[in-house]
């Protein structure tokens, strides 16, 4: 049972239950504010602060008059209470807004580094997985982002005797906060697009190399685009995540591409945009439905149906590879790629120039027909601004395609040797 509170003269009794639930800073300045017979300035600054984001200036400042200057009279000892009240209401709530700091990897009590990292210049660290052939020998030299949710283990990457075939290499990592690379706090997409750079030249790529990204990977790709152009051989964007509030679509077609989503991802995707401050308490409340990616409920077309079904065979695999890509916590990962992929960007995809004027290098866009993740009529309109993109939009192939293990060949295939590869599903 819930004890009630009563002011006493020896001062306030507070029940155990908020004793319990209360940050004890507020509490106790709570405790503070309803003692003294002056208010504090650091006290008063601190209930000014949590206060000023439910109330207007002037019912504030009428609150600060009418109870903090009258606390001598009955209405401010009733005032008093109330603001003890307020102020212990609010703070029961923060916890829930608040995320719980990240378990950093190789930290005292963190989960264990299993794979190779390398140190930014930031003290963070990227933890990386080679495929293919030798860096040394190879031919072409790519470094890949994973999606959402996903890690350097990513499928989507060819199969080894395919880069071989090529004379392939390629580096997948974790992006920030994912797997075991450090959590970036105040990453955005050109923090990543530079992490990108620095993980090739420690590894001695040389000074050009290619880039691909697979759904909330693409978000990298068009940093790399947009921040390191002269370090690109290549580009290829995979059913590339977009953006609502590009300012370059126009207002009917982003909302149409909006519209098609599910209601509960509409505002999954307002709050990380307008309130990003409330993304993590979003996605964990039982409230509401959360984001149904991170339910794991996302809307499957029929091809993608077909893709996950050849995939369940694998079942137990994919949700260790799950649990590998939150285990520091899902704020710095999930709700970051949130965040920084539907916050507002620093530059619009849509007025980057052509980087490969003279031909010697090119930038590749795969979408499905059927992708009901990312509607297609957002990318086609991409494909109009910016022409030089080599567009390949597949028939009957949804959000997945490139875990199609045909269609996986034909994208890497053309990618790197730039000769159209006929699409055949499998």
């Amino acid at each position: 049972m819930v004890t009630t509170t009563f002011p006493t003269k020896l001062g306030l009794s507070v029940s155990p239950f908020i004793q319990k639930r209360v940050h004890p800073t507020l509490l106790t300045s709570a405790k503070s504010l309803y003692s003294c017979k002056k208010f504090n300035p650091t006290v008063l600054s601190l209930i000014k602060a949590q206060v000023s984001s439910i109330f207007p200036t002037k019912p504030l400042n009428y609150l600060q008059d009418s109870i903090f200057f009258n606390s001598n009279s009955s209405q401010g000892m009733l005032g008093k209470v109330l603001v003890v009240l307020l102020v212990a209401g609010l703070a029961c709530a923060f916890p829930a807004l608040l995320p719980p700091p990240p378990r950093i990897c190789g930290s005292p009590g963190g989960p264990t580094v299993t794979g190779p990292r390398i140190k930014l210049r930031d003290g963070r660290h990227l933890a990386y997985k080679e495929h293919g052939v030798p860096k040394e020998t190879a031919k072409y030299k790519v470094v890949y982002a994973h999606s959402f949710g996903s890690t350097r283990y990513e499928s989507a990457i060819a199969p080894l005797e395919t880069l071989e075939e090529l004379g392939a290499y390629v580096v997948s990592f974790d992006r920030p906060g994912y797997g075991e690379s450090d959590p970036h706090p105040k990453r955005t997409i050109r923090t990543t697009a530079l992490d990108m750079e620095e993980l090739a030249d420690q590894l001695g790529l040389g000074p050009k190399f290619y880039v691909m990204g697979f759904s909330m990977g693409g978000h990298s790709v068009w940093g790399c685009l947009k921040y390191i152009p002269n370090r690109l051989a290549g580009a290829a964007l995979v059913a590339p995540v977009v953006n609502y509030w590009w300012p370059g679509f126009p207002a009917n077609l982003s909302k149409e591409g909006y519209n098609l989503q599910l209601p509960q991802d509409q505002w999954a995707l307002r709050v990380a945009h307008y309130a990003p401050w409330l993304v993590y308490w979003w996605n964990t409340q039982k409230w509401f439905p959360c984001n149904s990616v991170i339910a794991g409920k996302f809307k499957m077309s029929p091809p993608d149906l077909e893709v996950a079904s050849r995939s369940a065979k694998h079942a137990n695999e994919i949700q260790k590879l799950k649990e590998y890509a939150v285990k520091q916590g899902v704020f710095q990962s999930l709700h970051r790629d949130m965040m920084v992929g539907f916050g507002k960007w620093d530059f619009d995809p849509m007025d980057i120039k052509n980087l490969f004027p003279n031909g010697e290098g090119s930038v590749h866009l795969w979408h499905g027909d059927e992708d009901w993740v990312v509607p297609v009529i957002l990318q086609r309109y991409i494909a109009e601004r910016l022409p030089w993109i080599h567009y390949h939009e597949i028939p009957n192939a949804g959000h997945l395609l490139i875990h199609d293990p045909a269609m996986k060949e034909v994208i890497w295939k053309t990618f790197l040797t730039g000769k159209k590869e006929q699409t055949v599903h499998s």
